[in-house]
């Protein structure tokens, strides 16, 4: 197993206990002091006599000494009981910030075997020495790697606990082991550095665990930005320099410099299904961040390029290039001049009489920042903090506003006052100013002194002398010259985001900025082959090379937005259309009729939606999503994918409205729209709706119209998104596993007929229950020629953050799924051996299917048990996703969302969607006499295997007599106490079945390391869920008070640390 959704994943079982325990003790003791410090030591007895209760019970536990463990237990549960709430709530947050603290030891010891290891599983290295030897040509493997196309889409579900601030302070103690682990500490490093352990801890401690308010989109987008910047900013540079070696060493060719196997998608801020707060508005914004966030961190790159690239000589090419910079600037600073001599021979006066006529009274607004409206000083656009603002200053060898202009759009410190100002000093007095009140006072013309100041000709004599322009003479530093003018549009593009990003009118030159990395790699491109060309290619393959590869990876968007909307608020839009036209209800008519009208209006040249169509608000929203799209296009967005996709209708339906929009905006802007038409993706999710993926494909590519489109647009490359997470919730993660199987067999079957490539999109969530597991396995277990080259796959919640929150951790993901993608590609993994294989897999399927819904579906006591023996209708309180926990106002399970379904499960360690119906499945099969076969497909079929290593892993967290504890305390009636003793006894079935078809005589018998690390958060995960029950039993008596509310999201936050995910 090389990776697992815990986040010790793919080399848990390497981990060396002895540092492993040494940080741990390191970390819990420094706490320990802390807690003991801030509470005192009365409260420090209770703690430990709590954990060491806990330890104790685990022992006995272990040892097969139930009756006496459970007393242990009761004992620990009793004394909570007593507890005032101040304790409780303190107790809570100690035991979760230490589950916190052992988290990060693990993640740090993860990190430190990947870098000792001499040869990584499943590196490039290794993967690639594989098939070579394997009989793979050395030509075939570097074509396979340079043809590789993965995407990695980041989602903002909600199952990321910890505010970011933690994962900050998290990170800087991970830092702090990492610098501990070096051998060439003194005696004082060492000192130094419990200290600032200490500090850091203290620090966490003192800090408010809870979020306060719900994220906005906006708010979950940023926190997909902050992952880049501190992480993957780093990371991918340095994955495709291991890619280039390896390939290299195992080929002789090195990974092409603008080539990059993995790029990065988006859904935060563009996944509208079912969360009200995604709007239009906030899809735009979301998309114009990303793109200035990716122009920032290029324009500080470029900034440390100059100071290093201080050579003298270059190419001819590069030399032509710097002087025609040169002469441009020089044009541009004489006509400068020219303009500003009058204003020269000003200065000689008095500051008062350069500025006559002074005006009585400053101009309404002329106090307020830039970029706002003057009428209500308030900004149109939600302030981003440290993002886009009006404090950016220009610092190169000219400012932005090179040509002298004075405009809103060139000037990001010029307000209204600000123009008038300089007006006045260049030329003829101001016009007359509208007047409030008052005269013009002492302040006010401190206020005038300092607008001048930060005008444009203030910040140009500023500005020379810092960066005075460069002489010109053949010694000039050429790449500096061309890096420097790099710098100057690269601010321009910033500056240019921050005017539409505010809605402010923008008049800058597209010579001025770049709009594509092909624009932005040209020069960065030429600077390369300069320094090879000239002998300098150590120069070339450093810093240079790493910011071309950015730019191949991250382009002008960071990463491109997906959208995402429910099929059913398509065709609400279609039908306001098709009854404001007089041509019926379009949702009435059967599928035929839809395919007909929508294909016909495909095929037409003219919008079908009249502009001056009065629509109710919900179907405006849709429009005007489409109509943004129509504007921003493929150069800033991904893919439009429709949830709960069931007819071709469905995906023709977003195909028109997309076309509507773009025909409608081309033609008010007198120009095409940008970039090309959105890959319109249909998400299978149900058990029903993955039966016909297949027919559906088929159907939609039998379309002479749908298959020119997708031949012409889309490079005869169909999409398809298989959902995991409301399958799994629908049937069972049994059922829903072998069905999205043949769902994904079947598509690749239709697009082969049709000739058209295919690209499955995996929906997977972090936990077992939402199809998280191994990335490499998971991909590996495929069904053959679903993976060919291509591959999407989303990374949800707290998964983003643990894969890819360190930058040496995302490099090793990075690599997992490059090796795992190629491998399925080149070695696709084994189909089942025989039909009689398939034959039973749907016997177990159907027989667990059954079980799990007369359970989940069909037992009328399951809701009210469900909503008593877990948390989940407190889980509201949580503050961690912007969007809604049900799709309607229902108290069924088949509109509450899959996260909080798996999420509250995962509270009480009873993670029931993860194996509910598998065992039940599994013994019919095994009383039938098919146990050898069982046995056989393991060991034979990898996608069989696989699916019953997920299950063995997350039962090993399952745990029993803590989830009896919730039924026993909150669980009010007899008979659904009964259905929670029927449902543990399902549970000890289900293990025993496993067993056997695994062969493996416990639980994680094939990872031994992992069940040892889980085993030693115990002692503060099980005080913690006693902890959880005894407020849960409060609150319920106790709705409103607050402080218990506190006390259990405090329980939760520990819980979701020490289960290593939630939802």
């Amino acid at each position: 197993m090389t990776d697992t959704t815990d986040t010790t994943d793919d080399l848990a079982e390497e981990i060396s206990f002895r540092t492993f325990d040494e940080d741990c003790r390191i970390l819990t003791n420094l706490l320990k002091d802390v807690i003991q410090r801030e509470l005192g030591h009365q409260f420090m007895q209770k703690l430990e006599r709590n954990r060491t209760l806990a330890q104790s019970a685990c022992n006995l536990r272990t040892a097969g000494v139930e009756d006496t463990a459970e007393l242990l237990e009761k004992q620990m549960a009793s004394e909570m009981s007593n507890m005032s709430l101040e304790e409780v709530f303190t107790l809570g947050r100690a035991f979760s910030h230490f589950l916190n603290v052992m988290g990060i030891a693990e993640t740090h010891h993860r990190v430190r075997k990947s870098r000792s290891a001499p040869i990584l599983s499943m590196s490039c290295d290794d993967i690639f020495n594989q098939l070579v030897q394997g009989g793979v040509s050395p030509e075939q493997l570097y074509n396979t790697v340079c043809n590789q196309e993965v995407e990695i889409v980041l989602t903002a579900h909600p199952t990321q606990i910890n505010r970011r601030t933690l994962q900050y302070k998290h990170l800087r103690i991970a830092h702090l082991l990492d610098y501990n682990d070096r051998p060439d500490l003194s005696n004082e490093d060492k000192d130094m550095l419990l200290e600032d352990l200490i500090r850091e801890i203290t620090a966490v401690w003192q800090t408010d665990e809870l979020r306060r308010q719900k994220p906005t989109p906006v708010d979950e987008a940023r926190a997909g930005l902050h992952i880049v910047e501190q992480s993957l900013w780093r990371a991918v540079p340095h994955y495709l320099r291991r890619v280039s070696n390896a390939l290299k060493k195992h080929t002789t060719k090195p990974l092409p410099l603008t080539c990059t196997p993995i790029k990065f998608g988006s859904w935060m801020g563009g996944d509208r299904d079912g969360n009200p707060n995604v709007t239009a508005k906030v899809t735009r914004d979301v998309a114009l961040l990303s793109c200035w966030m990716v122009v920032d961190l290029y324009i500080r790159e470029v900034d440390t390029l100059r100071f290093e690239l201080s050579l003298t000589g270059c190419s001819s090419a590069l030399s032509r290039l710097a002087h025609e910079i040169l002469r441009k600037e020089t044009a541009s600073e004489d006509h400068h001049e020219s303009r500003t001599q009058t204003l020269s021979r000003n200065q000689a006066k008095p500051f008062s009489q350069q500025l006559l006529p002074l005006p009585t009274q400053l101009p309404a607004g002329a106090d307020l920042p830039s970029c706002t409206e003057c009428n209500d000083g308030e900004s149109k656009y939600p302030s981003f903090g440290n993002f886009p603002g009006s404090d950016h200053i220009a610092l190169n060898r000219k400012d932005a506003n090179s040509n002298g202009k004075s405009s809103a759009c060139e000037n990001g410190n010029l307000s209204t006052g600000i123009k008038t100002v300089v007006s006045s000093s260049t030329s003829q007095a101001p016009a007359p100013i509208s007047q409030k009140s008052g005269s013009f006072n002492s302040s006010q013309l401190l206020a005038q002194r300092k607008l001048f100041a930060e005008s444009q000709i203030g910040r140009a004599s500023f500005q020379k002398l810092l960066e005075p322009s460069l002489p010109q003479f053949p010694g000039i530093a050429p790449y500096r010259i061309v890096l420097g003018n790099v710098k100057e549009k690269l601010m321009k593009t910033r500056r240019r985001l921050e005017l539409l990003l505010e809605d402010l009118p923008c008049e800058h030159d597209p010579e001025d900025y770049y709009e594509t990395s092909e624009q932005l790699l040209e020069p960065l491109l030429l600077c390369y082959k300069s320094l090879q060309s000239c002998g300098s290619v150590v120069l070339a393959d450093g810093r240079l090379s790493d910011l071309i590869r950015r730019v191949a990876t991250f382009g002008m968007v960071l990463m491109k937005l997906d959208l995402r909307q429910e099929s059913g608020r398509h065709s609400e839009t279609l039908d306001a259309v098709t009854t404001y036209l007089d041509m019926g209800v379009y949702s009435e008519w059967d599928e035929d009729k839809k395919l007909e009208f929508l294909t016909r209006e495909l095929k037409g040249k003219r919008p079908l939606v009249p502009p001056t169509i009065e629509v109710a608000p919900d179907v405006k929203e849709v429009l005007d999503t489409f109509r943004v799209a129509a504007e921003l296009g493929t150069d800033s967005l991904g893919a439009y994918v429709i949830s709960m996709a069931s007819s071709a209708s469905d995906v023709l339906a977003v195909e028109l409205l997309q076309k509507d929009a773009r025909l409608a905006f081309s033609g008010e802007q007198g120009r095409p729209c940008p970039g090309g038409t959105l890959r319109v993706v249909p998400l299978f999710e149900t058990v029903k709706d993955l039966r016909g993926a297949g027919s559906v494909i088929r159907k939609l590519l039998s379309i002479d119209w749908y298959r020119e489109h997708i031949i012409k647009n889309h490079n005869g490359h169909q999409e398809v998104m298989v959902g995991y997470s409301d399958s799994g919730k629908d049937a069972g993660r049994f059922t829903a596993a072998w069905e999205l199987y043949k769902a994904q067999e079947d598509v690749v079957a239709a697009c082969n007929e049709f000739g058209i490539k295919v690209t499955l999109f995996h929906g997977r969530g972090g936990s077992i229950g939402r199809g998280g597991g191994p990335t490499s396995l998971a991909i590996q277990s495929q069904p053959p020629g679903s993976v060919m080259g291509t591959l999407r796959s989303t990374e949800q919640g707290e998964m983003v953050q643990a894969k890819f929150g360190l930058p040496q951790t995302a490099v090793r993901q990075l690599e997992i799924y490059t090796t795992a993608v190629l491998l399925a590609t080149l070695r696709p993994p084994l189909p089942p051996r025989e039909e009689k294989w398939r034959n039973l897999m749907e016997e177990i399927s159907k027989v667990s299917c059954q079980s799990y819904r007369s359970t989940v579906y069909e037992n009328p006591e399951f809701i009210s048990y469900f909503h008593e023996a877990t948390p989940q209708a407190e889980l509201g309180f949580l503050n961690i996703g912007s969007r809604p926990t049900r799709r309607k106002a229902t108290t069924g399970i088949g509109h509450l969302r899959a996260i909080p379904w798996v999420f509250a499960w995962t509270q009480t360690r009873f993670v029931l969607p993860a194996w509910l119906g598998v065992g039940a499945g599994l013994q019919s099969a095994c009383d039938k006499g098919y146990k050898e076969d069982l046995k056989a497909m393991y060991k034979e079929w990898p996608f069989f295997q696989s699916t019953i290593d997920l299950i063995e892993m997350v039962l090993g967290k399952a745990d029993i007599p803590i989830a009896k504890h919730y039924d026993e305390v909150l669980v009010s009636s007899e008979s659904r106490r009964q259905l929670g003793e029927e449902l543990r006894k399902e549970l000890v079935t289900t293990e025993k079945v496993v067993l056997v078809v695994s062969g493996h005589e416990k639980l994680s018998d094939n990872n031994k390391s992992l069940r040892r690390l889980i085993e030693s958060r115990l002692p503060y995960l099980n005080p913690i869920n006693m902890l959880q029950v005894e407020i849960l039993k409060r609150l319920r008596r106790d709705n409103d008070n607050h402080k218990l509310r506190d006390a259990l999201l405090i329980t939760i936050n520990g819980i979701a640390a020490g289960m290593k995910n939630t939802g």
